[in-house]
């Protein structure tokens, strides 16, 4: 893995020396013709401007490549305290008898307006999508959702996550925080007008692994005192207390996009579900939700198109909840 962040880091750096060489060739040149006609003929002066568009342009990539360059550092630490780790359990059994189903989940959110997160479907909602709660809830089981709480970078404490908007078609959700102190000192995440076109560089921030990817990433003394517990939310709760909730990054470029779904290269794993996919912009051009396993070509998000409306969605059902906690007016 080193080796090919070298070698990715190499090819970039080779490609803005290049780029850099022919704009100060084209510039010399340009310089060359200029000085040795003062007072060109109307052909030469058509080879002069045409060389000239070509510097800019040439100036043009070279500081885009420039930008690629330090997109994800400078992104990481803009919104990395925005984007949470999310964890919870759930339950699917028959009234008055021991659920069949009892487990944890994990993933990612991250912040997309006043006390909104937008993360999965599979995550507000973890009996979706997996076949043996589905048989058991045709039987007339019911899937019951214990907690489910987020973790910010720099907080010691979770934050209750609460019902807001959920798609019925695509693998989204966006829910409402309870109400603290927390994600009131924390960025939104912009959301782009598009995914924009393929081949362009994207980013993807999130928790792959889970506590397990989290504890890994611990310094040694923690990760030996953390690396074989079996309580998730305990281990994490540590986590959280000694600051060591923390996103991992990965970056690659959009490969396509098809319908509400986009594809790229940049790797995930279990536990990145929810996380953001940026553009060089910093802004979300989609939100990652599953991976082709064995085919580290094919990472995929659902696209900011359809993320869009349901935020608009959350934001309305948390304006109304609002206006139903409110008090009546008494008359004096």
């Amino acid at each position: 893995m080193e080796q090919e962040k070298i070698r990715k880091s190499t090819v970039s750096s080779d490609r803005s020396g290049q780029a850099v060489g022919v704009v100060c060739g084209i510039v010399l040149l340009v310089g060359g013709l200029v000085a040795c006609n003062s007072a060109p003929d109307p052909s030469q002066q058509a080879a002069v401007n045409a060389l000239r568009a070509q510097v800019r342009q040439l100036a043009d990539q070279v500081e885009q490549l420039k930008k690629e360059q330090t997109a994800p550092a400078v992104l990481l630490n803009r919104y990395r305290n925005s984007i949470g780790y999310i964890y919870g359990v759930y339950q699917v059994g028959f009234d008055k008898r021991h659920p069949e189903i009892r487990t944890g989940i994990s993933g990612t959110g991250f912040l997309v307006g006043d006390g909104l997160v937008a993360t999965n479907r599979h995550l507000a909602e973890p009996w979706y999508g997996d076949p043996e709660a589905k048989e058991l809830i045709e039987r007339g089981a019911t899937p019951t959702l214990e907690s489910l709480v987020v973790y910010f970078p720099q907080s010691a404490k979770p934050v209750r996550l609460l019902p807001g908007a959920i798609s019925k078609i695509s693998d989204l959700a966006v829910l409402r925080m309870e109400d603290s102190a927390v994600p009131r000192t924390l960025t939104v995440l912009p959301l782009a007008n598009s995914p924009g076109p393929a081949g362009q560089l994207v980013m993807v921030i999130g928790y792959p692994l889970g506590t397990q990817g989290l504890v890994a990433k611990s310094p040694s003394e923690i990760y030996e005192r953390l690396a074989y517990r079996h309580n998730d939310i305990e281990v994490v709760n540590k986590l959280a207390a000694m600051s060591l909730i923390r996103p991992s990054t990965t970056y690659g470029h959009l490969g396509d996009v098809v319908g509400d779904k986009i594809v790229y290269d940049a790797p995930s794993a279990h536990g990145g579900s929810g996380g953001p996919v940026l553009n060089s912009k910093g802004e979300v051009i989609g939100v990652n939700f599953a991976y082709m396993d064995g085919f580290s070509g094919s990472t995929l998000g659902i696209s900011v198109d359809a993320l869009r409306p349901l935020v608009h969605q959350a934001e309305l059902a948390a304006k109304n909840t609002s206006t139903r906690a409110q008090p009546p007016n008494r008359p004096h």
